[in-house]
């Protein structure tokens, strides 16, 4: 204690005060070099970057990114009116109970839980090499920080999810680990197509774009995200992979990339896949549409000839979740989210938007309902317009999951509060309602399995 008081010559904290600001200054090139500088500074500029981020990843380690607002305090679990109609959810979320995320199979026509996933992704990362694009997967990417992300139950009664950079993933009736897909990190979505294959977003790494042009650091250290559109069969092999860029590059909207200001290191990101199952007037099987929210742009591309056939902009901004409605006719969940110098907003609410093909034209489905609903996700966020006219929706980041009546009347909520009643995020829930979604449904339920305690 004494040490601390203890008086010292005054030509030492002159000495200090002069050595201080040469010192940070050099530090502060250090670190810039190691970010943005095409020669390095090896060692000593990599440890410069690594006292850095201590702060930061100290902040990481501690706090929970699932843990939100209170948004909608009187909610609390399932409100409302059950469906009259066979149909299930797939309920992706954080179990602020648990401290861990989870699907439940849920019986929408009585809220009941049929059947629940809980794996232990620690140990599913044990099995990983923590190198390159994975070294910090135990530490963002653990029991406690993750979502099983857009989940989809398969024939073989496999689950397969994935979450935001992280692998992707199959487990069985008891989440025991089926697959995991470790040749890049996957993120957003999976669709299945009428072939049975899954189609999900990646981060190629290496980047596949030259590197005079983008940054070839892992992407959560800055480097170039060079979002990649993969095809993996049902057992998570890959079949088909190309680098969203490329694909912009080859078909002459390279502006898009590098002709809009500062270089982004995420200009495109892609946030969902949606296959083409039937051939249509303006469009083939084996089609896809491509949502990628940072140009607000929907493509819809051809695999098989690397060709765009169609890019539509419209009224929607930094959208999500594209759906086919029938042969002239596309969703997109609108997040209407604007980018402002004070940050992001939501210009008034999300919408659901109905792009005609035939006639060009655009339309808002049950805008009134979104609106007096206050459905206002900034990002993520989903929907889906079944074949009767109701409308499913998943307001990701504030917690609600929401279905309405084709008459735009409210039916039912669901709202993710634990029991200490703090709120958690979802993760892509799945609405399951067709003739093909109940048959994988009682197959799984029907099933004999028993799962170890």
């Amino acid at each position: 204690m004494k040490l601390m008081f203890k008086k010292i010559e005054i030509w030492i904290l002159y000495l200090v005060i002069i050595l201080f600001f040469p010192l940070t200054t050099i530090f502060g090139i250090l670190v810039r070099q190691e970010l943005v500088g095409t020669v390095k500074g090896g060692k000593l500029s990599q440890t410069a970057l690594f006292l850095a981020e201590i702060p930061k990843n100290i902040k990481i380690m501690f706090k929970n990114n699932l843990l939100i607002g209170d948004f909608y305090p009187t909610l609390n679990g399932f409100n409302g009116t059950p469906n009259n109609k066979e149909s299930y959810l797939l309920l992706s979320r954080y179990d602020g109970n648990l401290k861990t995320a989870v699907v439940e199979l849920v019986d929408l026509t009585t809220f009941q839980v049929l059947h629940k996933w809980n794996p232990n992704l620690n140990r599913f990362n044990n099995q990983i090499q923590k190198v390159d694009e994975f070294k910090y997967l135990n530490r963002d990417k653990n029991n406690s920080r993750s979502l099983l992300s857009h989940p989809i139950l398969l024939n073989d009664r496999g689950l397969v999810f994935l979450d935001q950079d992280a692998p992707i993933r199959k487990i069985d009736s008891c989440s025991n680990l089926l697959f995991q897909n470790t040749s890049d990190l996957f993120h957003h979505s999976i669709e299945k197509d009428i072939d049975g294959n899954l189609w999900a977003p990646n981060h190629i790494y290496p980047q596949s774009i030259p590197g005079d042009l983008v940054k070839r650091v892992i992407p959560q250290d800055g480097g170039y995200r060079d979002d990649g559109i993969v095809k993996l069969s049902p057992n998570g092999t890959i079949l088909f992979q190309k680098s969203v860029s490329q694909i912009l590059i080859d078909n002459g909207f390279r502006y898009l990339l590098f002709g809009q200001g500062k270089q982004k290191n995420d200009p495109i990101h892609l946030n969902d896949i949606q296959p083409v199952d039937f051939d249509g007037p303006f469009w083939k099987k084996g089609d896809v549409f491509l949502s990628l929210r940072d140009l607000s742009l929907i493509i819809l591309y051809r695999p098989s000839t690397n060709k765009i056939i169609k890019t539509i902009n419209g009224p929607f901004l930094s959208q999500h979740d594209v759906d086919i409605l029938d042969k002239n006719r596309i969703a997109v969940f609108n997040n209407k989210m604007l980018r402002t110098y004070k940050g992001i907003k939501i210009d008034g609410n999300n919408e659901v938007n109905i792009y005609n093909f035939k006639t060009k034209e655009f339309s808002s489905y049950l805008k009134n309902s979104l609106i007096d609903n206050n459905i206002s996700t900034h990002t993520e966020g989903r929907s889906e317009i079944l074949s009767n006219g109701d409308l499913f929706l998943e307001e990701s980041n504030r917690a609600r999951t929401i279905y309405f009546n084709s008459d735009g009347t409210l039916r039912w909520q669901h709202y993710n509060r634990a029991a200490d009643g703090k709120v958690y995020r979802l993760g892509w829930s799945r609405i399951l309602h067709s003739a093909q979604d109940i048959t994988i449904v009682k197959n799984f339920l029907n099933s004999k399995y028993k799962c170890n305690d």
